[in-house]
């Protein structure tokens, strides 16, 4: 099915060959970053960033100060904020000067003109529908096998770092940004254990790590689709609207790998603390993967390893339901 865009919204007008998308995306890059001002702003001012880099037992955190991820970092998603704003994300609402190119299904790629990675993306669904994974988890490997030569993707759930979580869409980064791509190996050596493996597929859990989490290294997307499903409907809980909460990071390199970040809370307590006691931090994916976002200059300067860790604590969720989690698939 061809997908129709408005003149003003509409980069490349040839359909979509597998085999171009990576090489697309580039063009778009150099596209928006040479014509639409407010990218090429945003790119330019990571040049400035300031970073803090902590060291922990076998990994790294790292914090940066980014002012222009105000907008994502403090965005209101309750439901009347929701409803009382344009959606972003729809293509009747892009700035004339954004402009997309197809990939796979109803999705479309954007430059992200607020950056946090060196080349940054937005990847949303051309149909304005809610933000939830259950369904879409395919494409996202799909994605991250035309793209994930030179990016990480990524997705943030509806209450996990999501500003638009009345919009699906993933988001892919410059590959080896986030600490974890670096970091994967020696932390599974370190603080992970095999849960099963089976089906041309391998589970692990990791604790210890200050973000528990489950990874899936397969070639065979059938049995990464499987686990996944496992895993999501045993986090799933009585009071869960829309999903369990969750980050996920994939990459594909001859193979995929993917890691799924389950949480216990959206926001830690200080991102709701008055005054001076305030922290503006509302961890998504990118801060699960190694790289805490602080978009003021104030909060950057109070971090610290031990606020670093109690901040995962917080939203993190707990060792003894990962075990729990790990032992029902075992027991499967």
């Amino acid at each position: 099915m061809r997908i129709n865009f408005t003149e003003n919204n509409l980069f490349l007008e040839n359909d979509y060959r597998v085999s171009e998308l990576s090489d697309n995306t580039k063009r778009l890059f150099e596209h928006q970053i040479n014509n639409w001002k407010l990218a090429s702003n945003g790119y330019e001012s990571l040049k400035s960033i300031q970073k803090k880099t902590f060291e922990f037992d076998g990994f790294n955190l790292e914090a940066h100060y980014n002012p222009g991820r105000i907008i994502s970092s403090s965005a209101k998603v309750d439901n009347k904020s929701i409803e009382e704003r344009p959606c972003f994300l729809c293509v009747k609402n892009l700035p004339l000067e954004q402009k997309a190119i197809k990939a796979i299904g109803n999705y479309i790629i954007l430059v992200n003109p607020f950056p946090i990675f060196p080349v940054h993306f937005t990847i949303p669904s051309i149909n304005h529908e809610p933000q939830l994974i259950i369904n879409e988890f395919q494409n996202l490997l799909l994605l991250t096998k035309e793209l994930g030569k030179d990016y990480s993707l990524f997705y943030n759930g509806p209450k996990c770092g999501a500003s638009a979580p009345d919009h699906l869409h993933f988001q892919a980064g410059s590959k080896n940004f986030m600490r974890i791509d670096d970091e994967y190996e020696s932390v599974i050596k370190k603080y992970g254990s095999i849960v099963c493996e089976e089906n041309d597929a391998v589970l692990y859990k990791v604790t210890g790590y200050l973000r528990n989490y489950f990874s899936i290294e397969s070639n065979n997307v059938k049995s990464i689709i499987d686990k996944f499903n496992v895993i999501y409907n045993l986090l799933f809980e009585k009071d869960d609207n829309d999903e369990p909460m969750m980050n996920i990071i994939c990459t594909y390199e001859k193979s995929w790998r993917v890691i799924i970040f389950p949480r216990s809370k959206h926001r830690p307590n200080y991102f709701f603390e008055e005054g001076d006691n305030k922290i503006l931090i509302s961890p998504a994916a990118v801060d699960f993967g190694g790289v805490c976002i602080f978009p003021r200059e104030e909060d950057f300067n109070k971090i610290t390893k031990e606020l670093l860790v109690d901040v995962f604590k917080q939203v993190t969720i707990s060792e003894d339901k990962i075990n729990y989690i790990a032992k029902e698939i075992q027991d499967l």
